[in-house]
This record gives C-alpha cells, structure tokens and sequence, in this order.
C-alpha cells in the first residue's frame, strides 16, 4: 500500500495515515472487504513506528472504515459509518467559513465538492 506521508508537516504521522486511506476508500482504490496491510508491515513500509500505524488503524476502527478479524485481519469495513466523524464536521464546516470569509462563492464551494464526489 503506498501512502503518501510528509514528514515535514505538522499534521501527525498517525493522521496522515488515517487521511490517506480514508482518501483511498472514498476513491474506490480501498474497496470494501479489501484487506489492509498488518500493522508490522505498514510500518516497515512507511519507516514509521507500529505504535504510530497502529494508532491510525484504531481511530479507523473508532469512526468505522476498517474492522479487525483474528482470521482476515484488518479490512475496509462493507458498512459505512454511521455517522459523519464529528472531527470532519467541525474541520469541514471551518473549511466552509474560511472559505466564506475569504470571499468565496456558494458556487465555488459547491463545484469544489462535485469536483471531490467526482461529478
């Protein structure tokens, strides 16, 4: 699995990790049922502690894009969340005022979401 992680950036190792495969699973690259990398590995992988890799694995599982089984390990989870991660409301609806305050425009905004579903 190739993530891409900037070790020069203030976001967290663990958050990258989490945003990248959150990224994959909405871009379809990360399928539900798709078996993720053990912990071990993806560390090795990405020259990072397994306690950081494991940290993301749990916020995923925490939210509910990933699910552990003793048998098939780690894998995107067939179900989707619940609920929208209140993180991502708070950070999106900050996103949408700066956005705002910086002057732009409803339709800016709305093109930028298309843009991101795909449409």
């Amino acid at each position: 699995m190739l993530l891409r992680l900037d070790f020069s950036i203030d976001t967290p190792i663990y958050q990258q990790i989490r945003n990248e495969i959150v990224r994959g699973i909405a871009a379809g690259d990360l399928p539900p049922g798709q078996q993720l990398p053990p912990i071990r590995t993806l560390a090795e992988d990405c020259g990072v502690n397994m306690m950081t890799v494991s940290k993301a694995y749990g916020l995923l599982k925490q939210e509910g894009y990933i699910e552990t089984d003793r048998r098939a390990g780690t894998i995107v989870s067939p179900r989707k969340p619940a609920a929208l991660p209140e993180q991502t409301r708070a950070a999106l609806e900050l996103a949408v005022a700066e956005a705002k305050a910086a002057g732009a425009s409803l339709e800016e905004l709305l093109a930028l979401c298309r843009r991101a579903y795909g449409g």
